[in-house]
């Protein structure tokens, strides 16, 4: 992380202003404000407004708890949670918090347990979230423990809402938040079954890494083709990603908060660039060659025109379709400067031995120490790096300048500016 080139140090005043003191620049739809990733005001509004309001958060795969008993470790926004499968099959999702003095109760990643004990008294609660048991709850030897008046049913986890969809879990603290399907919208839905057709999973793996930056910019990376074609070497050379091909940045046109970033590569291995965009793409190497070809190799079987599709569904979810590399990313807000991004990679059950192997291989494209995934967080850093402490107050976002929502065209913002539009109402901003 270039730490030596690092001034480590308390971002600056202006910086971390009080709500009552942000007030949007008068350009709203051309411009970002510092503010915006660095006051800590911001970020609690956020957790309250976007994460525990009218929104579905993806808390984990279907196929990480096939069986009861099963659960996994989640958040919603940066609140712990647990994802239990009961014995009757249901799906459940409630608070990693005891009722009783609030500790973490359930310690472990993954597992399969009958009940959750907390570690601190013992209170034990059922795989649906509910206070079972208690100990000393009328005390001992006639003296002490909880009052007569006290009842079980009434002091259990805090339970979120619940949706599933083709395999994918979903929770929520609201109980207005529409059905998931009509909150991912027609085409947003059309492209996300195209990963999730219905078929059953299977789990590759899993990544996990911090970056330091406000989690905002990770929508923002994925809705911002401009720095796809020049970031990134390996997408321009090999042709995943290039300026000039058939290529879409889609965005919902309800609210403007989900999207996807799509791309047709052509059959040649090789990209095939115009003189005049290799001229404004410094990444691009004319004699960049892979030694191992099969990285490339485009197996179709999905419904849909893309061989590449990274999509957004808000506030916590990407859907990553790179040729045959799949692969959900859960975003994990970690304050303003930081978030917690957690990969899952997976596959079908039905998938051939040979088809896992070409799946494992090009998931060395992604991944925090990946091809692609690498440049991304380094350039994020910069970015929060350079407004937390800069002088400067704001981000420039005028490609395309008169758009808003979707573009055919790389070299656009337009995305940005949809989800900031969106953004600012929930906000009140």
């Amino acid at each position: 992380m270039y730490q030596t080139q690092t001034v480590i140090g308390q971002t600056v005043g202006s910086k971390d202003r009080p709500v009552e003191e942000c007030t949007w620049p008068e350009d709203v739809l051309n411009t970002i404000p510092d503010w915006v990733y660095t006051s800590n005001d911001i970020y609690n509004r956020e957790m309250e407004r976007i994460f525990h309001g009218d929104t579905w958060n993806f808390v984990a795969l279907e196929a990480e708890i096939p069986d009861s008993g099963d659960y996994k470790r989640s958040y919603v926004g940066s609140t712990p949670v647990v994802v239990a499968r009961a014995e009757d099959g249901s799906i459940n999702v409630f608070e990693n918090r005891c009722a009783h003095r609030g500790a973490e109760f359930c310690r472990h990643n993954q597992g399969n347990t009958n009940e959750f004990v907390c570690p601190y008294h013992q209170w034990s609660y059922s795989l649906k979230g509910d206070l079972q048991g208690i100990p000393f709850k009328r005390g001992a030897n006639k003296e002490g423990g909880m009052p007569r008046s006290f009842k079980n049913s009434e002091h259990g986890l805090k339970k979120l809402h619940v949706t599933t969809h083709n395999g994918v879990i979903f929770a929520s603290y609201s109980d207005k938040v529409e059905p998931i399907t009509e909150y991912l919208t027609p085409e947003i839905l059309k492209d996300f079954e195209a990963v999730f057709p219905g078929k059953k999973l299977k789990i590759l793996g899993y990544y996990r890494n911090e970056l330091p930056c406000n989690w905002k910019m990770y929508h923002e990376n994925l809705k911002d083709p401009y720095h796809a074609t020049l970031l990134h070497s390996f997408l321009v050379v090999f042709g995943l990603l290039v300026a000039g091909n058939k290529s879409q940045m889609y965005v919902d046109p309800v609210h403007g908060r989900h999207g996807y970033m799509a791309s047709a590569k052509s059959e040649d291995k090789y990209a095939e660039v115009s003189e005049d965009n290799k001229k404004e793409m410094r990444s691009f190497v004319d004699d960049m060659r892979l030694r191992d070809e099969r990285f490339l190799d485009y197996v179709k079987e999905f419904d849909s025109p893309w061989s590449v599709t990274m999509q957004t569904i808000w506030p916590n979810l990407i859907v990553q379709r790179e040729m045959n590399t799949l692969g959900v990313r859960q975003i994990v807000p970690n304050g303003p400067n930081s978030l917690i991004m957690q990969w899952t990679m997976f596959g079908y059950e039905d998938d051939t031995e040979e088809m896992t192997r070409h799946r494992l291989r090009q998931g060395n494209l992604m991944g925090p120490a990946g091809f692609l995934g690498l440049e991304d967080n380094e350039a994020m850093k910069f970015v929060q790096e350079g407004v937390r402490r800069s002088s400067s107050e704001v981000n420039i976002i005028k490609l395309d300048e008169s758009k808003l929502g979707t573009s055919n065209t790389l070299i656009s913002e337009a995305a940005i500016r949809s989800m900031y539009q969106y953004y600012r109402q929930v906000m009140d901003l």
